[in-house]
């Protein structure tokens, strides 16, 4: 029997390139620890498991650009049909989590910034309280009479981890544009190290090996090396019927290999798979 893929989101962070003199957009990977269980020491996108706190009853007082009943009726599938807000909350969360920076917005309506030194010092306190479980994401909130802009977060993809894995997360991903004036910081628990990539040399590192990917990061990289501004990027998601892709590993040669609903097969430096004995 395969494992129950756990409900999760990611959040596709964007800016313009750094560069001025390229037309592009960036995006932020971060790197996970070594010793991390699931696919430790690669790059992927800031996000985590929807936690019971993340659609609890009260949270949607939190929360503006989405309600219970639109959620529900975007993520018909879930496992859970109240836990569907919760895919927009986690995505908010771990990311605050993970890479500290907050998409959120104050009782007068402008984001949060996090300009200020002392306002930097406040949250990254704030931050290391909620990493060590000393308070809640909706303390944090109700503390600075702030909101969830939900409505920052434009539903892009869906994908499933393939059966055969020992862990499994049915991740929603997620795409937005970086708040003003914060920046980027890695937790130094879960992650150790972030950059801000060109999706095509995010790709070009990959295949040059100086860094590692899996099969959702590589494929929606590619996607998003066709886009050259934030705007384009948002609009697209905005428009499309996002996908949903559960892929399947089989044993080719004694090797193992994944496979995309089309039929094409993914070989090049997979993660490490359960071994053959164990195939389906």
């Amino acid at each position: 029997m395969s494992a129950v893929a756990v409900d999760a989101a990611t959040v596709m962070l964007l800016r313009p390139s750094s560069d001025v003199t390229v037309k592009d957009i960036e995006v932020l990977l971060v790197l996970r620890n070594r010793k991390s269980s699931f696919v430790p020491g690669y790059y992927v996108f800031p996000g985590g498991v929807v936690d019971p706190e993340d659609y609890e009853p009260d949270v949607e007082r939190f929360i503006r650009g989405i309600d219970r009943g639109q959620a529900a009726r975007m993520f018909p599938d879930m496992t859970n049909p109240g836990k569907s807000l919760g895919a927009w909350v986690a995505g908010i969360r771990e990311t605050f989590e993970e890479a500290g920076i907050l998409i959120a917005r104050r009782s007068d309506g402008t984001p949060v910034t996090m300009a200020a030194h002392e306002e930097r010092v406040r949250f990254g306190a704030y931050r290391k309280a909620l990493l060590a479980g000393q308070m809640t994401f909706s303390q944090i909130l109700e503390a600075e009479n702030l909101t969830l802009a939900a409505d920052s977060l434009h539903y892009y993809s869906r994908w499933v981890t393939p059966e055969l894995m020992p862990q499994r997360y049915d991740v929603r991903f997620f795409v937005a544009r970086v708040p003003a004036g914060q920046s980027a910081a890695s937790d130094g628990v879960e992650l150790t190290a972030h950059s801000w990539l060109r999706p095509a040399a995010a790709l070009k590192d990959y295949e040059e090996g100086r860094i590692g990917m899996v099969l959702p990061q590589i494929a929606t990289l590619e996607e998003l090396s066709g886009f050259r501004t934030v705007e384009e990027t948002i609009s697209f998601a905005r428009n499309r019927l996002a996908p949903s892709t559960l892929t399947k590993i089989v044993w080719v040669g004694g090797k193992a290999v994944e496979v995309m609903p089309d039929g094409s097969v993914f070989e090049n430096r997979p993660p490490v798979y359960p071994p053959p004995g164990n195939k389906r």
